[in-house]
């Protein structure tokens, strides 16, 4: 009998990102780990909220993510914020470095999740700030689709 796939085991959201950021374009990347950075992704605790990549001699790198020391681990333990190397596609590095630097947009962690083989990825979103103006309109928009949602419910 075949084994099952299994289903993508989510570690880290980025919950702030899509109301900080308009979110153009999304990339899944490898990371490039030590194997206690892969256990201690396995325990939890992982935050990328404050997280960017950074494109650096034609690599992307991701900067600021915080990665807890594995409890487990010895004197050999990674440290918890070092940058680590994003794995993509030498297209989609040039696309990424041209947005950055001609477009003036930035590279946001929004998921860190294992995927079905087991593999540590990041869904990276190339993004462009918000305005204090477009928060607010994004929320006043959210709240007139609820708002409508609810009155179209209760008529029937």
């Amino acid at each position: 009998m075949a084994k099952q796939p299994l289903p993508r085991k989510l570690v880290a959201q980025n919950r702030k990102a899509r109301h900080e950021y308009f979110i153009d374009d999304t990339f899944e990347a490898g990371l490039v780990l030590t194997g206690t950075e892969v256990k201690a992704l396995r325990s939890g605790g992982v935050q990328i909220t404050d997280a960017y990549a950074d494109p650096r001699g034609g690599e992307v790198w991701l900067v600021n993510a915080h990665i807890p020391e594995y409890a487990g681990g010895n004197r050999m333990n990674h440290e918890p914020k070092r940058p680590r190397k994003l794995l993509l596609k030498k297209k989609e590095i040039e696309r990424l470095i041209g947005s950055v630097t001609r477009e003036r947009m930035t590279l946001i962690p929004l998921e860190l999740y294992f995927n079905e083989r087991g593999r540590a990825k990041l869904l990276l979103g190339l993004a462009k700030g918000k305005t204090k103006g477009d928060k607010r309109q994004t929320i006043k928009e959210r709240d007139w689709k609820r708002e409508k949602a609810r009155v179209m419910r209760d008529r029937g």
